[in-house]
This record gives structure tokens, C-alpha cells and sequence, in this order.
């Protein structure tokens, strides 16, 4: 996280995590209800890859092509 990249990849995996476990019935009830707080984070990086789920997977995607060849 040191590094304009690794801060980048480290947000990327935040909102593709956090979208991807409120796909999940039981804990998007547990983890993802609150919205203020450390939990609140979570909930707005779930909703951000929820409704942007095309422009996070081409980040995705272009980012792991920069990790594998650019670095």
C-alpha cells in the first residue's frame, strides 16, 4: 500500500471482495447492513462494485496485466 499501484490494487480487491459478499444472503445481512463506521466502507465499496461492475472488472483486468508484465 506504499505505492500509487499497490494502493490501487489493494482498492481493487476491496471493491471486488466487498461486491462479491454481498452477492451472499447471510452475510450481506451480518457484515454489509451497517453504513457508518469501518463496516460502512464495505457497504459503499460493495454498491460501487455492484453498480460499476463493468468498469471494475476492465480495471481488474488491466491491472492484472500491469502487475504480470508491466512490473
Amino acid at each position: 500500500v506504499y505505492s500509487l499501484d499497490g494502493l490501487l490494487v489493494f482498492g481493487l480487491l476491496l471493491v471486488c471482495t466487498c461486491a462479491y459478499l454481498r452477492k451472499v444472503p447471510r452475510l450481506r445481512a451480518w457484515l454489509l447492513s451497517e453504513r457508518r463506521g469501518v463496516w460502512g466502507v464495505c457497504h459503499k465499496a460493495a454498491v460501487i462494485g455492484t453498480r460499476l461492475h463493468v468498469a471494475v472488472s476492465v480495471s481488474c483486468l488491466l491491472m492484472a496485466f500491469y502487475v504480470l508484465v508491466g512490473k
